[in-house]
């Protein structure tokens, strides 16, 4: 028996359907490639669109927070916190009194550092995202987020 010529012939034979297995292999390998393509566009919306909705709900924790350390305030010094360290431990008072469980980072950057509307005594009015990026949401907000609608940039999302 000659093994160099059967092995000639095995090689024949694949050479030959090895070339439709490969195109076969290229295009599986291109499905899958736009698939996962896909998969990941849907996946980075969804991620968005779940960080939006945390923006929303820290933005309106501060937005209480701030309204509350007003209104604790003594009627004849009211005012507005100099700080968002002080929504955490009110220094006006002896014991502790907190107006929100911690500085929450910002969902859109990731950073604990806020943009704040200040007025002209430094006192805190409100905060915003530092983020420029273009929201996915633009309609359909709750009535006190409406002012929202139609802007461009997550840090026109001022809760004051």
């Amino acid at each position: 028996m000659d093994f160099s010529m059967s092995a000639g012939r095995l090689a024949g034979r694949n050479g030959r359907d090895g070339g439709f297995t490969y195109i076969g292999v290229l295009v599986l390998i291109a499905v899958m490639g736009v698939v996962l393509a896909s998969t990941g566009e849907i996946w980075h919306t969804v991620r968005k669109r779940e960080k939006e909705q945390e923006l929303l709900y820290v933005g309106d924790q501060f937005r209480r927070a701030v309204k509350q350390f007003y209104r604790h305030s003594p009627p004849q010094a009211r005012r507005y916190p100099m700080s968002l360290e002080e929504l955490l431990k009110d220094p006006r008072y002896p014991g502790i009194q907190r107006y929100i469980r911690k500085i929450y980072p910002d969902p859109m950057t990731g950073s604990t550092e806020w943009g704040l509307i200040k007025g002209p005594d430094e006192q805190i009015y409100g905060v915003y995202s530092l983020s420029e990026e273009e929201p996915i949401k633009k309609k359909n907000f709750k009535l006190a987020d409406k002012k929202f609608e139609d802007k461009m940039k997550y840090s026109e999302w001022v809760f004051i």
